[in-house]
């Protein structure tokens, strides 16, 4: 997803998370100033929903406008990108099958 907020804000006449923060408090949205700031300069992880709807109140948009999808690089071609790991055989996918456990003690020998 591409995270438009800046962009958003920005056809509001709206340059700066402090500017922003003051649209917010309007609407009785009050998140501190490091979390619009998180939200200005970067994408965030996680949005609450209820944020997402009073943000979008503040900005007069949609949440279209806001996240916008955008196609899976890794998708294409997923299988040959990940990472196999160490001493892996090429295996055609058939089933994993356990190593049976040696024979003897399980325990170990106490030290001298």
């Amino acid at each position: 997803m591409k995270w438009n907020l800046r962009m958003v804000a920005a056809q509001r006449d709206l340059w700066r998370p402090t500017e922003l923060l003051e649209a917010f408090k309007a609407v009785g949205f009050t998140p501190s100033l490091s979390k619009v700031a998180a939200m200005w300069s970067g994408t965030p992880v996680t949005v609450r929903l209820d944020d997402l709807d009073k943000i979008c109140a503040v900005l007069n948009c949609s949440v279209g406008d806001l996240l916008q999808a955008e196609p899976l690089e890794a998708a294409v071609g997923e299988s040959e990108a990940l990472p196999r790991a160490v001493g892996a055989e090429d295996s055609s996918g058939g089933p994993v099958r356990p190593t049976p456990h040696r024979q003897g003690s399980r325990r170990s020998l106490p030290p001298n």
